[in-house]
């Protein structure tokens, strides 16, 4: 459990003191892994395979309530739910969640083979279908995947591998380390070999750079900081962002001005007379300076058609505004799963059920750049974003975040979404601008730098150029057209091979 909160603090250092607050900790995050992987390795010698379940499931138990335990805020501070109700519905998400990692350390003590390099890489390929099943089934929920540790390390290949690739990376040097002691990593030549070609083509790979600069846009971001408690109540939250927003639109000198998710906290047919006809005609024709465009989160629809949480895009020579509708939505806060409205009616959270976005929608042209709008976490599910990347010619060049963590307080998920559209941008060599309601608001360039931020919790504009991106990396090539089935495909093999390793040379009799 203690491993577990390590793995949790790497994500993003949670402490002011020792370490750099909110920053990820690569070293932590392989020292921790790697001690599971060392508790493992006293589960092999009688195969005891139930107790591996249990102590991965309490590492990951106490990894993943670490790691968004602020979801308590949200469902308490704001929703209304009882804390105790809040905290066992945190438990019981983490709980629930940490059975695939139990069931990762099952079939590795019951799997791995003697070879401490081919018993490393059925411990990555058991932990990446862990992670895999948590980030893609039951719509997944990949919040704090080990891989986003690594955005200062091992993320140089995330525009090989992704995310994910990461991970395996990263569990097979963990579960190394913590073998090492048991035998000589080469015992024969071949071995040398099969590890060394891989990650020499690998590293090619990674250094290659696989993008080219495709122009200069200039932009504003706005960082309303509307107050989560007042954001969707009339006379305060709602009359302020009405007034601040719209004064930053009507103001804006840059080609792009970007307001954050939900920044006009009314469907467009509540607002004011005049409001929402007003900023549609600011933005028809070009300003002082040239032609600008404005990417606005609001929410859109009607009662007979249901809503979508979207974001607008206004610029001059249009017959009808961009839309962007968001495609995947927060369980409990954006949609409401089978048999849980029992649940949603405890809270008090406002635009709860939304129809959802297409998959690949259409960038929004702006100046020569080609933008792909996403909102809030959806810049968690790479492969999602990957699907505008089939056609080189039409991929986006820049991306565009935009987001409210305000529900979450000031706290660590601040941090840890800023990691996430860190490792999108090295996994396709794509800046991202990130335009929130509280933070982070950043400019992020294609090596996944931060070049420019404003303080979170503070009212503001930031301005700066971005430079957009033409090119594929080969983690786009190949998520685009595959999806994840390829990492699926090879963890299933390596494990898969291990069994029949197994079988053939007879397992042992199961321990206690």
């Amino acid at each position: 459990m203690l491993a577990g909160a390590a793995q949790a603090a790497s994500l993003a250092w949670p402490f002011p003191f020792g370490l750099v607050p909110g920053a990820p900790v690569w070293w932590l995050q392989l020292l921790s892994l790697g001690l599971l992987a060392w508790q493992l390795e006293g589960c092999r010698a009688g195969h005891q395979w139930r107790r591996a379940a249990c102590l991965g499931w309490l590492f990951a138990l106490t990894w993943l309530a670490g790691t968004f335990w602020w979801l308590f805020i949200s469902m308490h501070t704001y929703g209304g739910l009882p804390a105790v109700l809040a905290a066992l519905a945190v438990a019981a998400l983490a709980g629930a969640l940490a059975l695939y990692y139990a069931a990762a350390c099952a079939a590795f003590v019951a799997l791995a083979p003697a070879s401490v390099a081919w018993s490393a890489t059925v411990f990555a390929s058991t932990w990446l279908l862990a992670e895999l099943a948590r980030g893609v089934w039951f719509t997944g929920f990949p919040w704090g995947a080990g891989g986003y540790a690594q955005v200062d390390a091992l993320a140089i290949f995330a525009n090989t591998v992704g995310v994910y690739g990461v991970g395996w990376i990263a569990a097979w040097l963990a579960c190394l380390g913590a073998s090492w002691q048991r035998e000589p990593l080469v015992r024969r030549r071949w071995s040398l070999v099969w590890i060394v070609i891989p990650a020499a083509l690998l590293i090619g790979l990674a250094r290659h750079g696989w993008s080219r600069p495709a122009g200069q846009l200039g932009v504003t971001l706005l960082q309303g900081d509307i107050p989560q408690e007042e954001k969707f109540e009339p006379g305060t939250g709602i009359a302020t962002a009405l007034q601040w927003y719209g004064e930053q639109l009507q103001e804006a000198h840059t080609a792009l001005v970007v307001a954050p998710e939900t920044a006009i906290p009314l469907l467009p047919q509540q607002l004011p007379p005049g409001y929402w006809a007003g900023l549609r005609q600011r933005f028809a024709k070009p300003g002082p300076s040239g032609p600008q465009a404005a990417l606005i989160g609001i929410p859109l629809g009607n009662a007979s058609e249901g809503y979508t949480n979207s974001a607008v895009g206004l610029a001059p020579g249009q017959a009808t505004p961009y839309r962007y509708d968001k495609h995947h939505l927060v369980p409990f806060g954006e949609f409401i799963p089978p048999m849980f409205r029992w649940f949603t009616n405890l809270m008090n959270i406002p635009l709860g059920d939304f129809n959802r976005g297409a998959l690949g929608q259409p960038s929004f042209d702006v100046d020569g750049q080609r933008l792909a709008p996403n909102i809030c976490y959806e810049d968690l599910f790479g492969e999602e974003l990957g699907a505008r990347f089939a056609d080189a010619a039409t991929a986006p060049t820049i991306f565009v975040n935009l987001s409210n963590i305000g529900w979450f307080g000031n706290t660590v998920a601040i941090d840890q979404h800023l990691e996430i559209s860190r490792m999108r941008a090295l996994e396709f060599e794509r800046p991202m601008i990130r335009a929130t309601n509280t933070g982070a608001t950043v400019i992020i360039d294609w090596r996944g730098r931060v070049l420019r931020a404003l303080p979170r919790y503070t009212r503001g504009l930031l301005i700066g150029e971005v430079q957009g991106r033409n090119g594929i990396t080969p983690y786009a090539w190949w998520v685009s057209r595959f999806g994840l089935w390829p990492l699926w495909g090879l963890a299933l093999l390596a494990v898969a091979v291990a069994a029949w390793q197994r079988r053939r040379v007879g397992g042992a009799p199961e321990g206690p």
